[in-house]
């Protein structure tokens, strides 16, 4: 009888174990898609240059969670990084934008992928000093593309000390079948972006040490703050390594263009 029941169990666990695989490959593909249509609108439309990430490519926080990091410097835009995280049961993607040759807001998208489960946090940073008549309409015509997926399911955030630089915020939750709209929300967002970027003229080197500036005040003040993501960099890598972290790849803002 002891044994029926522990082939019984043995076979419950590797149902459920195969199952889970089947889950994560199916969130990995959609993790990866997202990035990749990202990459290629990109280099659609500007060099996109792969950067050596060095010690960063593989980050692993608390034993179990194995961070893939990937930086490119994009020609006369600024800096992309690119994170991926597949745990199994929990895959995670970041993209982020942190531009430095336009007065474009700082471009950040996190996925989230729990199973069955999906989160999407879109944010556009406030991080420039002239909101100018173009900068007002980029803002105007990212809210207009959210307001495209406003069927999607809204998901409720904590507020942080950063919530004065936010601009344009989606932040949506949902099942696998969402998947698609959740990709085509971000491209959506992208592609409106990158066209209003492709108007703007570069900044003059003074005008672009003043983004800097306002730039790295945000990103220090995630160290000095803290946030979700953040805080778990920090306890793992410490704070000056997390900092040399975002300096040099996460954000770009040490890289010089």
């Amino acid at each position: 009888m002891i044994l029926i029941i522990l082939g019984i169990l043995l076979a419950i666990i590797f149902i459920i174990a195969v199952a889970v695989t089947i889950i994560a490959n199916k969130n990995v593909a959609a993790m990866n898609r997202c990035i990749d249509t990202v990459l290629s609108e990109l280099e659609q439309n500007y060099t996109v240059t792969p950067r050596d990430v060095g010690e960063y490519e593989q980050m692993k926080i608390y034993g179990l969670m194995k961070f893939h990091a990937e930086q490119y410097d994009i020609n006369e835009l600024g800096n992309l990084s690119v994170m991926r995280m597949n745990m199994g049961i929990m895959q995670m993607a970041t993209i982020v934008i942190t531009p430095q040759d336009k007065n474009m807001p700082l471009l950040s998208a996190d996925y989230m992928y729990i199973l069955n489960n999906r989160k999407s946090y879109l944010e556009f940073y406030d991080v420039v000093k002239e909101k100018d008549e173009e900068y007002t309409q980029l803002l105007s015509a990212l809210s207009a593309v959210q307001n495209n997926y406003a069927h999607l399911e809204n998901i409720e955030t904590t507020p942080a000390w950063y919530a004065h630089l936010l601009t344009v915020t989606s932040y949506k939750g949902g099942k696998p079948a969402m998947d698609k709209d959740l990709e085509s929300m971000l491209i959506d967002s992208l592609k409106t972006y990158i066209a209003h970027a492709k108007q703007l003229p570069l900044l003059t080197p003074e005008e672009k040490d003043e983004k800097l500036s306002i730039t790295v005040a945000y990103t220090d003040g995630l160290i000095k703050n803290g946030g979700i993501s953040t805080d778990v960099f920090k306890k793992e890598l410490g704070e000056e390594k997390t900092k040399h972290f975002f300096d040099n790849v996460f954000f770009g803002t040490a890289v010089k263009q």
